[in-house]
């Protein structure tokens, strides 16, 4: 990791799906690494206290301050108890960084109420309880940066032969016209809410996949590289600092140009 630069120095951040499903490093806890990394008090809230407290002992190692904070984010009376106590704790609440997120199992035609409803609560529905029980903490504070995490699957078609991604692909579009939404009403109050708009990148989630699979996500963008969760966790990292107090409403996309960019046929 590169040397501390201090940039989220004196600010306390909580991230939410802060440990990876599995090994390696993931989108969250590539931010939350980060985050403490550059100086920031980081709350490490998951569903799996065991990974959140793996986790913690990484950053701990490199010296960073950091606690876990286990906690459903798609249960409404347990994001308020989230924020509270962090707010109890640490005396603020500076950003709010929304990492939860899964995919889809069914087709339109295949769908089914109960489906639906599990991709929408945690993919969109969580990310507005943490949002209205922080803001509150942030106005006092004197402003804040809401970071949330959507996908190039809210953005452009894609097709997956196993999964369907319609609910999926739906929530996470869900998800930036929700931030375009926070950012507007928000902006006189110092509050800034900003997206980023994750592509192909390798992290724990797609760690089944085979070797033919990873070459092919590789060549299918512009870059024809492979991206990581420390791309997206750099682009956390200049969000949730001073260096973008000027920057709110916007979709980042950490993507390799996959939604910008098109190779011409032939």
């Amino acid at each position: 990791m590169t040397k501390a630069s201090d940039r989220l120095a004196g600010k306390v951040a909580i991230v939410t799906g802060a440990a990876a499903r599995g090994t390696g490093v993931g989108n969250g806890s590539a931010v939350a690494m980060l985050f403490a990394h550059e100086g920031a008090t980081v709350v490490l809230v998951n569903r799996s206290e065991d990974r959140a407290r793996e986790l913690q002992q990484s950053i701990e190692q490199d010296g960073g301050r950091c606690s876990v904070y286990p906690a459903d984010v798609t249960h409404q009376p347990s994001v308020e108890r989230m924020v509270a106590d962090t707010v109890e704790r640490h005396g603020r609440l500076d950003i709010l960084h929304n990492n939860v997120g899964f995919g889809g199992r069914a087709r339109a035609e295949d769908m089914c109420e109960e489906e639906w409803d599990r991709v929408m609560d945690g993919n969109l529905k969580s990310v507005l309880w943490a949002c209205k029980y922080a803001i509150p903490h942030m106005r006092r504070a004197g402003g804040g940066s809401i970071i949330t995490v959507s996908s190039i699957a809210g953005v452009i078609g894609l097709r997956d032969p196993e999964f369907g991604l319609v609910a999926y692909s739906t929530a996470k579009a869900g998800v930036m016209g929700l931030t375009r939404s926070l950012a507007a009403e928000y902006a006189c109050e110092g509050i800034r809410a900003n997206c980023i708009v994750v592509g192909m990148v390798d992290t724990p989630m797609v760690a089944n996949l085979s070797a033919e699979a990873r070459e092919k996500r590789r060549l299918a963008v512009p870059l024809k590289t492979t991206g990581t969760g420390w791309d997206v966790g750099w682009a956390a990292v200049y969000l949730a600092s001073d260096e973008s107090r000027w920057v709110t409403g916007v979709e980042l996309p950490i993507d390799a140009g996959q939604t910008r960019l098109f190779d011409r046929p032939g």
